[in-house]
């Protein structure tokens, strides 16, 4: 394909607009798109500099060359070519280039690590272990637990969440830039009672806008929850291993177990791409 049209930072710009407002992709995915489509930036304005490539197809392979002689993992290239397809389609579907030229574009094949997963009875454990202390932030954590379990949310997305992110009347939380996360009547429930009453007991400022509070009734990060979880983990007897990401896995196996298509599981995952919501299917997956 002949590079009658370079490459901008607007053109960038625009696609990860497109990711924000349309495809309600969460900040952390728009944000490993811009790192990726600026390296492929710079990389393609570097290369035109030398006057010497005149077509999308020499500048693509010339990219995925430069990414091999960094030596990039396969994972990290692959992603980087997967976000290069993404924008050329975007490309080619607004009309600013005539085709996609990643179209024959190789990536690298992705070696998946095994996932694991809590079984159900393993979940209650956790959640029996949470329970024990009767404290509010004993009573924070079993609900941090529940929601990451019934509805598949980031750690990031979890912590992130403020008191008037929760739509009690359409029973969904509002994620990020306008993805909506559906939760079930128990739960809903189960976040009423805890807004009413626990979440209380950590506030110190009434201006404080965040839904999940640690001792001083500020935010509770991402690693403070991480080092709650794993103590969790350890006195039920579930390992080391057991992280927030783990009951992602296990929330999106359980919702295909339960008959969810995958398109659907990818919309409630906040997936970028449908090949990240495939690994599930995969009979690798165990159980922790």
């Amino acid at each position: 394909m002949q590079l009658t049209t370079a490459m901008t930072k607007s053109d960038i710009d625009a696609f990860l607009d497109y990711l924000t407002r349309e495809k309600c992709c969460s900040p952390h995915t728009v944000a490993a798109y811009r790192n990726d489509l600026t390296q492929m930036l710079a990389f393609m304005v570097e290369e035109r500099a030398k006057d010497i490539i005149s077509s999308y197809d020499e500048l693509l392979k010339g990219y995925l060359l430069k990414l091999r002689e960094k030596r990039y993992s396969m994972a990290t290239t692959a992603r980087k070519v997967a976000s290069a397809r993404s924008f050329f389609s975007f490309m080619a579907n607004s009309g600013k280039i005539n085709g996609n030229p990643t179209k024959d574009l190789p990536a690298p094949p992705v070696r998946r690590h095994s996932l694991k997963f809590l079984s159900p009875g393993e979940y209650r454990q956790l959640v029996a272990e949470a329970s024990k202390p009767v404290t509010p932030e004993a009573r924070r954590d079993v609900v941090m637990l529940e929601l990451l379990y019934a509805t598949g949310l980031r750690i990031s997305e979890l912590v992130s969440l403020n008191i008037d992110d929760i739509d009690f009347d359409q029973r969904c939380l509002r994620v990020g830039s306008g993805r909506r996360v559906p939760f079930d009547q128990r739960v809903g429930g189960v976040l009423a009672g805890f807004c009413r009453n626990d979440r209380l007991d950590l506030l110190y400022d009434d201006g404080e806008e965040a839904l999940f509070l640690n001792r001083r009734g500020k935010r509770l990060t991402r690693q403070g929850f991480w080092q709650i979880l794993k103590g969790y983990a350890e006195r039920a007897g579930l390992g080391e291993r057991v992280t927030p990401q783990t009951l992602r896995h296990s929330f999106a196996r359980h919702k295909l177990q339960n008959g969810t298509d995958l398109r659907q599981l990818q919309e409630l995952l906040g997936h970028a791409y449908i090949s990240s919501t495939r690994i599930y299917r995969q009979p690798r997956s165990r159980q922790v």
